[in-house]
């Protein structure tokens, strides 16, 4: 995997084994640049598969989730590939335009993703390539996110899913980030990545980790694949069911389960916003058990420190767990935030919000 595109850059911290900085001497205070001015995320590390070729859509449109054999030119969107039983094996952020459909990727997952679509090719005129040494993503999030694009001399698409196309690359407007924080991701040539980065930079940004990203990424409970879903999961467990998946398309690998769940309305798990006491110094890993007592009724994907909220994290949870439920996550106080009641009900928002401040207070008094 190459170097991240801003890896070298004065005060990057890229932790061992990776190769993007996770942040630049402030993560705090990179999170408020990302809410408050904009930022410039190096997220490089993610795989990027290129699909060239007339049938593409039609192709892509019968292997995934999503509806997308009418996808417009200029536009994106995200699909999910799924096992035969329903669960999720890839989540594609896909942009078409020019007669190829890009499709960026949890990194680590894009040769496994290529090695599926290139059996899948059978006589279709299709050619999907793994391209991720060729082209690197960033993300380019805050309210001054436009002016800085414009001032770098890139364009700047109006409307969310909106793909325009710059010198050997695109820019993409994303749905936003924690209350609607603009956000553009910027697919461009690895070998005139840096160049790119400097001008965003001299245009107004400032460098952010991929830390302060993620923080506001948990807090819009945007999931991850891999990190806030497990062999089990099935969209309909996640905000996936509205963004990546077409209820009304025809028929997929997966979506009889899809189906079955959806028209019960009540799939095995569901993915909440935590909040934890934050008094142990090592933030809970990835796959850690939510527990109510000495019973496993969940588990944890990423877990943040948010520059407003204290440590969070998304977890997918049994239906079963009340919302006001009294949990631990590694030994730490934990309670789910009171927006993700069923149904908004006030009542239990009041019981959930009483719990987040019994699990604040023993951060303040631990």
């Amino acid at each position: 995997m190459s170097r991240g595109v801003l890896a070298s850059r004065p005060g990057a911290v890229v932790p061992e084994g990776g190769t993007v900085a996770a942040h630049y001497g402030d993560p705090l205070r990179e999170q408020r640049t990302l809410a408050e001015r904009a930022g410039l995320v190096d997220r490089s590390d993610r795989d990027v598969v290129a699909v060239p070729g007339v049938d593409r859509l039609t192709w892509l449109h019968d292997l995934t989730s999503q509806h997308l054999s009418a996808l417009v030119d200029g536009t994106g969107t995200e699909a999910l590939i799924l096992s035969p039983q329903g669960h999720v094996e890839h989540h594609l952020v896909l942009a078409d335009l020019g007669g190829t459909t890009w499709a960026d990727v949890e990194p680590g997952t894009g040769a496994a993703l290529h090695t599926f679509l290139d059996r899948m090719r059978f006589l279709l005129r299709v050619e999907p390539a793994l391209v991720t040494e060729a082209h690197a993503l960033l993300t380019l999030a805050g309210p001054d996110s436009a002016d800085v694009l414009t001032t770098a001399g890139l364009p700047v698409p109006t409307a969310t899913w909106q793909v325009v196309a710059t010198d050997g690359g695109w820019v993409r407007r994303m749905p936003g980030l924690e209350d609607g924080v603009p956000e553009f991701d910027l697919l461009v040539p690895r070998d005139r990545a840096a160049q790119i980065a400097d001008a965003l930079l001299a245009g107004g940004a400032s460098p952010a980790g991929l830390d302060a990203y993620e923080a506001l990424r948990v807090a819009a409970r945007r999931p991850r694949f891999g990190v806030d879903t497990d062999h089990r999961t099935i969209p309909n467990e996640l905000s996936w069911l509205r963004t990546a998946v077409h209820l009304e398309k025809g028929c997929y690998r997966g979506q009889e389960t899809v189906a079955r769940v959806h028209n019960l309305g009540r799939p095995p798990r569901r993915l909440v916003l935590l909040h934890l006491d934050g008094l142990a110094e090592e933030l809970p890993a990835p796959g850690t058990p939510v527990q109510s007592g000495a019973r496993d009724v969940g588990r944890v994907g990423t877990v943040v420190r948010h520059h407003e909220l204290g440590v969070v994290a998304l977890a997918l949870v049994k239906q079963s767990v009340a919302v006001d439920a009294a949990l631990t996550v590694g030994g730490a106080a934990a309670a789910i935030d009171p927006d993700d009641a069923p149904g908004g009900l006030d009542d239990t928002q009041a019981a959930a919000r009483e719990r987040i401040r019994a699990v604040r207070s023993a951060t303040i008094h631990g």
